[in-house]
């Protein structure tokens, strides 16, 4: 088999083999295959697209390019979450708590962030000594002993997809319904878990602006998941607007306690109870949507779900005092307010320029040698539909440097939109595939 052959076929539309592809995906995983040939593959992938079944391929074979995790050990129906992320999608932190205090396994691995986001796993080390450094045999001897450890992935987990991932970033290619898709399951699969819960997030902070596009990626997800014998459920939700009010490490932190403590954000609530009621489901802990969602709500008001991080965070070399006492996790030296120019409605906040205003602060990373500050960030005062008064904050933003917050008070501001009418309410869950 030459590779010129499989280019020429997927250029001229044809549809690829199993063999064909495994050939491209192993060929490329060991280095046979050159940068510039599969940048051809790539290119014709793109503009000629993947059936259902060459995409359910593409994704098995870059599972099964490297290691792949063997979760048999830990007890129970083992459930992953995933976020195709967003601004201020501080999730994972008070779910994961949340789900195993009912009973779910929760194995996650997570990677750190790049861009404007920080990674689960940057904003978890905002409680001082936590650490991911765990071996495979304490990872899971953990799960089986507390119901929950997160590490971090490793470079033999789907070493395909870390190759073509590189490549899709600098031949832009990375905006590929198949290309997307199989990216995010090979991870997930090779993962390990038993079932697979997606948030996939749409709108202006979210990789698909369009609700048609998160729709159409939420259905592929699926069907891979559910071709590769998992069950799987992904949620459609938000990103219009940052998740809660928190953008930034420590703050976000912060916010998932609160939100543990039954005090958080009525919509990062919602995307809670929504994706954990999935995962009660799936994981067979619950028989009802009602009942799964009645479980999530006594693990928050009986302490079971905070008394679980602190648990967590310990167990991984944490301050589990910072559970309970939040000043003991990093605080920024200065707090800016951003305020309204004019009074009038939030009509449209966009969202990827606040994640730029916290990423301008310090609490993201422009390159993967970036130190991410975790004490920075922003906390919103007002969110679309809210009333604003000329002079009344916007924001606060949480810096260590009055020069980077004057950029970002800057940017701020032009990513707010005042109207004199109220904008229309949209659901913030918009639906379940």
């Amino acid at each position: 088999m030459r590779m010129y052959d499989v280019i020429l076929k997927k250029r001229s539309g044809g549809e690829l083999s199993r063999e064909e592809i495994r050939f491209f995906v192993e060929g490329y995983t060991r280095g046979e295959i050159p940068d510039y040939q599969a940048s051809a593959f790539l290119m014709a992938v793109f503009f000629q697209k993947m059936t259902r079944r060459e995409t359910y391929e593409l994704t098995m074979a870059m599972a099964q390019s490297g290691e792949q995790l063997d979760l048999s050990g830990i007890r129970g129906v083992k459930v992953d979450k995933h976020s195709t992320g967003g601004v201020g999608d501080k999730t994972s932190l008070a779910l994961i708590p949340m789900a195993a205090s009912c009973g779910i396994p929760v194995a996650k691995m997570s990677g750190r962030g790049l861009g404007h986001t920080g990674g689960t796993i940057d904003k978890l080390e905002s409680f001082p000594g936590f650490h991911t450094s765990l071996t495979r045999q304490q990872f899971l001897d953990q799960v089986n002993r507390i119901g929950v450890a997160l590490m971090g992935q490793t470079a033999d987990l789907a070493p395909a997809d870390k190759k073509l991932y590189a490549l899709r970033d600098v031949t832009a290619t990375v905006d590929n319904l198949s290309l997307i898709a199989s990216s995010i399951m090979s991870k997930k699969l090779a993962a390990g878990a038993d079932a697979i819960v997606l948030d996939v997030k749409t709108g202006s902070g979210a990789f698909m602006k369009r609700q048609e596009d998160a729709e159409a990626l939420a259905r592929e997800m699926v069907q891979i998941g559910t071709g590769a014998g998992k069950k799987t459920v992904a949620v459609i939700s938000d990103m219009d607007q940052p998740l809660g009010y928190a953008v930034g490490n420590a703050l976000e932190v912060k916010e998932a306690i609160d939100t543990l403590q039954g005090k958080g954000p009525e919509d990062l609530k919602e995307l809670c109870f929504t994706l954990g009621s999935q995962m009660l489901l799936l994981g067979g802990r619950a028989q009802s949507k009602e009942q799964a969602r009645e479980l999530l709500k006594q693990s928050i008001r009986d302490g079971s779900a905070l008394k679980k991080l602190a648990q967590f965070v310990e167990a991984q070399g944490g301050d589990p005092r910072a559970v309970y006492d939040v000043s003991l996790l990093p605080k920024a030296s200065l707090t800016v307010p951003v305020t309204a120019e004019r009074s009038g409605y939030v009509s449209h906040i966009a969202c990827d320029e606040v994640g730029i205003c916290s990423l301008l602060l310090g609490g993201g990373r422009e390159t993967k040698e970036s130190r991410v500050d975790l004490s920075v960030g922003l906390v919103l005062c007002k969110k679309v539909g809210d009333f604003v008064e000329a002079g009344e904050p916007l924001a606060i933003l949480h810096a260590n440097d009055g020069q980077k917050a004057a950029q970002a008070k800057e940017r701020f501001l032009s990513a707010c939109t005042l109207s004199q009418d109220a904008p229309e309410k949209q659901p913030f869950i918009k639906g379940i595939v």
